[in-house]
This record gives structure tokens, sequence and C-alpha cells, in this order.
């Protein structure tokens, strides 16, 4: 691949000229249009009324409820480079993202909006990683490139019961051919209670072709006293049977930390880096435990050629020191790149089952 190609930009390309055509979708310029933004002419009633047209007269949109509105709607070929969303936390469990490339049936990624900014439970959360960030106060920054080759549409369900006003957006992307090997970044959300005969959430199933994983994010629950998290991440690659190729020995160990990740008081000590975090650790009173954890595998990509699943275990300790099996509350969203088509994805659950407890 050419090192000047817009999907390989990164700052050691960042000064190598391009082909590419770089634009820009908002609500300023919906169609991401040539001389297109800041075109909306104010009323009497607008922010910008004694300004007038070219000042900021529609720098947001209102989702209705029951609606969906689209955000992008792009021709290609060509790479999204970087998507900036901020919007009332009410948003972020009841409004569902869709991602559809080259005019597939269903989507590629369809995901509650805050969980894959990483903000589960519907709660803001700051986090300072490289594919993700999100900035005071709940600014999404999307970092991940989602190469298109002939269109690309992004989507937003609001499947709220009430209109949610100040929905701000930004989709900055970059016309170009795009590279043969470029595989499409998927997404997918799952939720369980785990049975304690069986603790087992699945993270990912079903997955078929070629292609590499590339992300987990956990909005983590936790429904027992103790320690919650002696449960083993696996991930089961090209026909695995009962036993996963990849097995990992705990889930602080899997998200880059180690012994509980306790800091110096004994409770959990959040963090945040580039490609691991538990940027939520929330104990309040009067509320069960909640904790959100990012593993982003830029570096260490899971490749698969025909299919895979991928599971985490809910597991504590008994006071004799023997494994617990828990019945946690674990919403899950996972991340990978695969060439086209992809299987069908579970059906996504009913707001109510979405909520945060």
């Amino acid at each position: 691949m050419d090192s000047t190609h817009a999907f390989a930009q990164g700052l050691g390309n960042i000064a190598r000229l391009s082909s590419a055509k770089t634009r820009s979708i908002s609500a300023e310029n919906p169609k991401g249009q040539v001389g297109g933004g800041a075109t909306e002419v104010p009323d009497e009633t607008s922010a910008a009324a004694r300004l007038g047209k070219g000042w900021k007269v529609r720098p947001c949109i209102t989702l209705e409820a029951g609606g969906t509105e689209t955000l992008a709607d792009i021709d290609g070929p060509g790479t999204i480079q970087h998507i900036w969303i901020t919007v009332d936390p009410k948003a972020y469990r009841d409004c569902i993202l869709r991602c559809y490339w080259d005019g597939e049936a269903t989507p590629s990624i369809e995901v509650p909006l805050g969980d894959f900014f990483a903000c589960g439970h519907a709660l803001r959360t700051k986090v300072n990683s490289l594919p993700i960030a999100v900035n005071p106060s709940g600014g999404f920054n999307s970092y991940w490139p989602m190469p298109f080759r002939m269109s690309a549409k992004i989507t937003v369900e609001n499947q709220r019961w009430e209109d949610i006003g100040g929905f701000f957006y930004q989709i900055t992307y970059a016309l170009d051919d795009v590279p043969d090997d470029a595989a499409y970044l998927h997404a997918q959300w799952r939720r369980s209670v785990t049975d304690r005969r069986s603790p087992d959430h699945v993270v990912l199933d079903g997955v078929k072709g070629k292609g590499h994983y590339v992300g987990t994010y956990l909005a983590w629950t936790q429904l027992a006293n103790g320690w919650w998290g002696e449960g083993e991440i696996k991930f089961f690659i090209d026909g695995d049977g009962e036993h996963p190729t990849i097995c990992g020995t705990g889930t602080e160990d899997y998200f880059g930390g180690a012994w509980c990740f306790h800091g110096p008081d004994g409770r959990e000590e959040p963090y945040s880096t580039p490609f691991l975090g538990l940027p939520l650790v929330r104990h309040v009173d009067n509320e069960v435990p909640k904790f959100g954890l990012y593993r982003w595998h830029v570096m260490d990509p899971v490749r698969f050629h025909e299919d895979l699943r991928v599971t985490i275990q809910a597991l504590g300790w008994w006071p004799d020191h023997k494994y617990q099996p828990l019945a946690d509350d674990i919403a899950s969203t996972a991340l990978w790149y695969q060439a086209e088509p992809h299987a069908d994805f579970p059906a996504m659950p009913e707001p109510e089952d979405r909520w945060p407890r």
C-alpha cells in the first residue's frame, strides 16, 4: 500500500502529499458538499439573528422520538477518519448507532450510542485512548478507520419516548481509492446476566470469514459482594471446539491491569491509556457497583480466517478460596474488521432491556 494513501495517514506520513480529498459532514453541511457549509439562513428566533447567514445558525439537530436520522450518506470510495458527537446522556442507551457499507441491507455496526464510545451504563466517562477519546463534558471521538468502496451510511435511531435535542456531530472522511486488502469495520453489542451454573458472557459469536478482532469494551455491573474479575477471556478461532486457541488468565489481566486493579485504598483504581483502560469505577451508596473497561487490539489484532467466537467468565471467590461463579450484568461491545459479507447480528434488545441497573 502506498504510504501516502489517506488510509495510511498518521504521524509517520503526515508530511506526505496525497491525492485524497477531505470532506466533512455536520449539521451545518449535512451532505458534506464542496462549499456547502454555513448556508442556513437564520430566522428571528435564531441565536444568529443579528449576525445573518454564514454564522452559527444550525450547529445541531433534534432526534425525534421513534425516528431515525441519517447522519451521513456518502458515495465512495473513501475512508471515514474521525467522528465527533455530543448529546445528553439520556441518548447513550436509548439511541442506536448503525453503519452500513457499500449498500448492504443489514448494518456492520449496531451499538447503543454511548457504548460505541466506551460510555456504558448511560454515564459520561472520560476516556483517553488512541481510537476512542471522550473529553469533558461528553465529547465523543472515534478514530477507528472506516473504509468503504461504494458507499457509507451512518444513522442514529432514537428509541426513547421523547425527542432528544442538542445532538451535535461532525464526520470527517477522505475520498480516495481503498486498498484491496482493507477490510470493513464491524461492531456488535450484547448483554447478559451470567448464569452461575456456567458464568460465561458471550462477547461475540457467529462471525464467519476472514478478518481480525480489534477491540473489547465492557460495561460491567457487579451484583455480588467481593472481587468480581477472576474470570478468563477466551478466543475460539477457526474451528476451535471445546477449548480455545487464546485463553487469558483473568479479567484485570486482559485489560492490562493486575491484582484486582487495586489502588492504595484497596479499591479498583481507574486508568485510561492508549490501548487499555478501566476509565469507570463507580461505588455509590444505594447503587450496585459499575465498571467500564476497554482493550483495543491495535498493536495485537486477533486474526481469524474462518470463524471467531469470544467469551468472558464472571468469577469471584468463595470464603474457602475456591472460585465463585457470579451472576453479574455484563454489556459488551466487540469491534473487528472483516471482509464482507458478514453474518446476521442478534436482534438488538428493546430499550428497557438496555437500561442500566
